[in-house]
């Protein structure tokens, strides 16, 4: 998730444990706290861009990595907070701040290794956007009110809503997913892999992506009270011995390949307007579209000791917005 709800539901837990003395400073120990994980953003290398793929959600966001990280938080704040709370008090709430994050993240659809190092599975339970301020505002206003008010209810209200706005994202994940299976049927298609996904801030509008033996296939679907369907459009699956003939298999370029395949869950196309261009297409800002927010560029004339480039396409048009605004609001 972003930043800021990951700092507010770390706040909230911290909150809904805290003596009435010890509310802001609390507040404060789990808002740090349930940012902390994300610095491994800060791993990351100019000659290998794919090396913060692989370690961002890495071991801070493991779930064995908790206690770690909240004792390295608790340390780091002891002569800020520890003097007025104890030490122990201090791990409690960076404990409760930094324990929420993972768990989170794992409810997008990024991927997260919650159970590195016996396991680099992306985690990913498809019941929240990245970014999702109908998640996020409420949190704020209930974490301030309890802040203005030393009460730690207000956190518990807080977490509350975060597992009642979770559990709907469940619920249409669930709707979705049977819409998705039916949608698939009607075309006499047997999905060897089938997802669906949040689109961008709400859970209305979700991304349908299912693979065939030869195909993906990518629709939307707004699910309220009745299903309305978007109907997207169909690539061939990536294949790299076709698709990138001239590829050497030992080079690094095929090496990053790779590395893309098992940070995408293997959600590969080839951009149909930039030459050798494999975007992951589990991302788009319309969802019953392929071209991917991000992905990689590989090139000829790069020796076998050279990476691929990672790109980031967020030049997102006024159109699309305004698409994406009339299916959520149908």
């Amino acid at each position: 998730m972003d930043p800021v709800s990951q700092a507010v539901l770390g706040g909230s837990a911290s909150l809904s444990f805290a003596k009435k003395s010890h509310v802001i400073i609390a507040v404060v120990c789990g808002i740090l706290s349930g940012m902390a994980p994300d610095l491994d953003a800060f791993i990351r290398s100019d000659n290998d861009p794919l090396l913060y793929l692989e370690f961002h959600r890495q071991f801070t966001h493991s779930l064995v990595f908790i206690p770690f990280g909240a004792l390295i938080c608790a340390v780091a704040f002891r002569y800020t907070f520890a003097k007025r709370l104890g030490f122990r008090r201090t791990y409690l709430y960076c404990f409760l701040g930094y324990a929420t994050h993972g768990l989170l993240d794992a409810c997008t659809s990024y991927g997260t290794q919650l159970f590195w190092p016996f396991s680099n599975t992306r985690v990913a339970w498809h019941t929240i956007s990245i970014i999702d301020p109908l998640f996020t505002v409420p949190l704020i206003v209930l974490v301030v009110i309890g802040v203005r008010k030393s009460v730690s209810t207000f956190g518990r209200l807080a977490i509350f809503w975060a597992i009642a706005y979770l559990s709907f994202g469940a619920l249409q994940n669930k709707r979705t997913t049977t819409f998705a299976e039916q949608l698939a049927s009607s075309r006499n298609h047997q999905p060897s892999r089938l997802e669906v996904k949040p689109s961008f801030a709400n859970l209305f509008v979700w991304k349908i992506i299912y693979e065939t033996d030869e195909r993906y296939y990518v629709d939307a679907v707004r699910a309220g009270t009745r299903f309305t369907h978007y109907p997207g459009v169909s690539v061939e699956k990536f294949n790299v011995s076709r698709d990138l003939a001239w590829l050497e298999n030992e080079s690094q370029q095929a090496k990053d390949l790779q590395r893309f395949r098992w940070f995408s869950n293997g959600y590969l196309a080839l951009d149909q307007q930039r030459p050798n261009f494999v975007v992951d297409m589990r991302y788009s800002m319309l969802p019953n579209e392929v071209d991917g927010l991000w992905g990689i560029q590989l090139e000829r004339n790069k020796t076998d000791e050279e990476h691929v480039d990672f790109v980031w396409d967020r030049n997102v048009s006024k159109q699309k917005r305004d698409k994406l605004k009339s299916m959520i609001f149908d």
